[in-house]
């Protein structure tokens, strides 16, 4: 599994990692974990609001920092 935190590095961005480590962690899961903070790459997803969560090229979340809860139940 392949997920990206992506933003620019503002401290929504900085939470939304922070969130996804530990929700990974929890689950177990062998999961490789990119940062991608260079507009360009964050537009090629057609995110328009930061931070943005993808997983395996899909966005799963834009434009807020969902809970580690929330991110497990996008993981599973």
């Amino acid at each position: 599994m392949i997920i990206k935190v992506l933003g620019t590095g503002c401290a929504s961005c900085k939470k939304l990692e922070a969130h996804t480590l530990e929700a990974v962690k929890e689950l177990g899961i062998d999961a490789q974990i990119e940062k991608i903070e260079d507009v360009q790459g964050i537009m090629a997803y057609g995110v328009m609001k930061t931070p943005a969560l993808v997983v395996d090229e899909q966005v799963k979340v834009m434009g807020r920092v969902p809970s580690v809860a929330d991110i497990k139940q996008l993981l599973k």
